[in-house]
């Protein structure tokens, strides 16, 4: 079977931040298969056809590129960010585990990208310079109660945590009641980061306290990091604040 298919990660939106490797990785390929925005991203290119597809068509997106490729061709998936994070690698992946055992046979990569936390995170400073954690707040796939623990146990433990799609029309509610649960555990002056679009012409970066942070603030385009109680924020004359968490805790080795 000589087709295949490269999971490409188009990082953050910036095309500064897509790697040499996911830009080779589009160069070659024969079809483009992804979510309509992300598409819209990569440069046309003669003799390569796009597959769009709708955000909620995960599975079938994936199982439609699979059978592309077991067809011989050489297909690419984009993916935002980094496909391994909350995204489309993990999709391929479900679709070989449970599909056509011909896919299988199928030479599939994954190509890097950088993710959201990661983007925002440097835009402010170094907020996941200690251990952290990513939690996605959709219940598409998970029941609530299951982020309600893992919020919880992150908490409780002090992790730094990055909260992936934070919010959309149809679940407008769950990042409030997040907020409320990290609220029980963590202190009022806990820094919030809440990073828009990064990379892109509409980026906004905002940093607050999380007594006070609003969950109208965020769209599904918004990356939250939630500092622990350990996180820090140095105030600048003239200049952006910047926030960091220590790589140490008091009592720790040298």
């Amino acid at each position: 079977m000589s087709g295949s298919l490269s999971v490409v990660g188009l990082g953050p939106g910036s095309p500064q931040a897509l790697t040499p490797e996911a830009a080779a990785a589009l160069e070659r390929a024969d079809a483009l298969y992804g979510y309509g925005p992300y598409l819209d991203r990569v440069p046309a290119k003669p003799g390569q056809t796009r597959h769009a597809s709708d955000n909620r068509e995960e599975g079938n997106r994936a199982a439609a590129a699979l059978r592309h490729a077991a067809q011989g061709a050489k297909v690419a998936m984009v993916s935002g960010g980094d496909p391994g994070v909350f995204a489309m690698a993990a999709a391929v992946c479900e679709q070989i585990d449970g599909g056509d055992a011909a896919w299988r046979s199928l030479e599939v990569s994954v190509v890097p990208g950088i993710t959201a936390m990661l983007a925002v995170a440097a835009r402010v400073g170094a907020p996941l310079g200690h251990d952290f954690c990513a939690i996605s707040l959709s219940d598409n796939l998970k029941p609530w109660d299951v982020v309600e623990r893992r919020l919880d146990a992150a908490a409780g433990a002090g992790f730094v945590i990055a909260l992936y799609n934070p919010i959309s029309r149809a679940r407008p509610w769950q990042l409030g009641k997040a907020f409320e649960r990290l609220r029980r555990q963590l202190p009022a002056s806990t820094p919030v980061v809440f990073g828009r679009a990064v990379g892109r012409a509409d980026e906004k970066i905002a940093i607050c306290g999380l007594d006070v942070a609003d969950p109208s603030a965020a769209d599904m385009a918004t990356l939250i990091i939630i500092g622990s109680p350990l996180t820090r924020v140095i105030e600048r004359p003239g200049q952006p604040p910047l926030v960091y968490t220590p790589r140490f805790v008091e009592g720790g080795g040298s």
